[in-house]
């Protein structure tokens, strides 16, 4: 498995300013993964659910933190589903979606 790419991952908290108001902060961080297209049923399946299926991530288990949103070659995905596979692997589907 060629895990060459770089997926950047972006965990967003939020921190009160000087009025009250809740500002999102963004953490980022790098890790290697394999990046794949989705399957014709994964694709359907997600779009019968409002979803823009495009990419498949995989990158050890240990790599990912829950973030909902990942960044690939400069473009922001949402992370809308995942699955534990074999060997301490975990595998992002990833939509492209509007305000992410």
């Amino acid at each position: 498995m060629d895990r060459s790419k770089v997926l950047t991952l972006i965990d967003v908290s939020y921190r009160q300013d000087e009025i009250g108001q809740m500002i999102p902060v963004e953490t980022k961080r790098e890790v290697f993964c394999e990046i794949s297209s989705i399957s014709a049923s994964e694709w359907f399946d997600a779009g019968r659910n409002g979803l823009k299926a495009e990419k498949r991530a995989v990158l050890f288990l240990y790599d990912y933190n829950g973030e909902q949103t990942a960044e690939l070659d400069g473009i922001r995905y949402g992370v809308y589903r995942t699955y534990l596979g074999k060997n301490e692997l975990m595998e992002l589907y990833l939509e492209r979606k509007g305000g992410v």
